[in-house]
């Protein structure tokens, strides 16, 4: 399947997601990569963002992509969910040739687009009704969300071969495996955002991600002070949209453990200069759908520790790479070791780790691949998935390369 150029300039709108650019969250950050490089493809492509999310003075086009903000509530239960009805109202009276939902959430609004007569295309982006933070009532909306969803969209796409397989077991219905991607870095020299954070370069363990509960920076923390070292600072980059017990927990834990330092969310120059000049980059999380932020950790050609849970797993990496979830001990030597002095050649094997993840894993290509399913439900194609064989490892990197060959497309009148 490859993703073609049409021939007329066809709209997409994108909804679903907090926003871009520079807003927090891993779905955030795959639109962000995957909206510019669709638009240098030819596709009209708006984003409808959370109007609470966006910086003040935020671009209304940036890198080809029109942004629309929407107004939302500020609730953590609600916010999704209103954000997208208000998206599909809005689509009903546009008119885009498709409109790309993200997240099992906001497809729960999938009926009434289709309803609308609008052409619904939904990525898969994990099972976020396994997430800790979700209660009895919103685990069962997230459950319809990905039932009616995945059952009405002319097209769906998910981000771990794992999650296509399970809703094709589940629900009955063919998913595109298209993964979430990465981009490699060139050197990054700068340093002024360490100085403003009080790290020095290559004396720092990094963490990116969102404070809750699922990526477990208590656990973090716990195994940071076993280390007992002073000459080593512990990064953890990210914020809690909505408050709450964990991140006051979180807080606390840091702000009695020497060398903790909570920069909270980051990105574009001051991120980068985090990435690039980190020692070791770690991933302790229990749930995941596929982390961005380990794949921008390994496209710096950093050494990493990722809790060992399938989404992880996926990646391909070897087992000393990974630590069972929660155990602060095991995180504590594992970081011990990964943070001891390595040879040239373990430096090397990293560099070159960056470049094979960048060809399986490379935004243009996923950007490719996304284009042909859009061009395929424009066309009112059928797009057949073969998933390939169940037992296949998926460890190691050859095996990583031949679990995401494109899936077959064919088409039907």
């Amino acid at each position: 399947m490859t993703g073609q150029t049409p021939s007329d300039p066809r709209s997409i709108m994108i909804i679903g997601l907090r926003g871009i650019p520079d807003v927090q969250g891993g779905i955030e950050a795959h639109v962000a990569a995957l909206a510019p490089r669709l638009a240098r493809r030819g596709w009209d492509i708006e984003v409808l963002a959370r109007r609470a999310h966006l910086r003040p003075g935020s671009p209304r086009r940036w890198n080809g992509v029109r942004v629309t903000p929407l107004w939302a509530p500020r609730s953590r239960y609600l916010e999704a969910l209103i954000h997208t009805a208000l998206g599909v109202l809005l689509a009903a009276r546009r008119r885009p040739d498709i409109v790309h939902i993200h997240a099992i959430g906001p497809a729960l609004l999938a009926p009434l687009a289709r309803l609308l007569g609008l052409r619904v295309v939904i990525t898969h982006h994990g099972f976020d009704y396994e997430r800790q933070k979700w209660g009895f009532f919103a685990r069962v909306a997230l459950r319809l969300g990905e039932r009616v969803g995945m059952t009405c969209a002319d097209a769906r796409i998910a981000i771990a071969r794992a999650i296509a397989d399970s809703v094709a077991d589940r629900i009955g219905t063919p998913v595109t495996f298209i993964p979430n991607g990465v981009e490699i870095h060139p050197p990054q020299q700068g340093i002024t955002h360490l100085r403003a954070f009080g790290l020095a370069p290559g004396r720092y363990v990094l963490s990116v991600a969102r404070i809750v509960e699922e990526k477990r920076q208590l656990d973090l923390i716990a195994a940071f002070r076993e280390l007992n070292d002073p000459t080593l600072k512990l990064a953890i980059v990210g914020s809690a949209e909505h408050g709450g017990a964990y991140r006051d927990a979180v807080a606390a834990a840091a702000a009695a453990t020497p060398g903790v330092v909570l920069t909270g969310f980051q990105a574009g120059e001051a991120l980068a200069q985090l990435y690039a000049h980190a020692a070791l980059f770690v991933l302790p999380s229990s749930h995941e759908g596929m982390p961005i932020a380990l794949l921008e950790a390994l496209g710096y050609g950093l050494p990493v520790l990722a809790s060992d849970i399938p989404a992880n797993r996926a990646i391909g990496l070897s087992p000393a790479d990974h630590v069972p979830v929660g155990n602060i001990g095991a995180w504590a030597s594992a970081m011990e070791a990964k943070l001891a002095p390595r040879a040239e050649a373990a430096r090397a094997g990293e560099r070159a780790r960056a470049a094979e993840i960048e060809a399986a894993f490379g935004w243009d290509r996923i950007a490719d691949q996304t284009a042909a399913v859009y061009a395929a439900v424009v066309a009112g194609s059928r797009i057949v998935v073969e998933a390939g064989p169940r037992d296949r490892p998926e460890t190691g990197d050859a095996g990583l390369r031949d679990a995401i060959k494109p899936v077959a497309e064919r088409a039907t009148g």
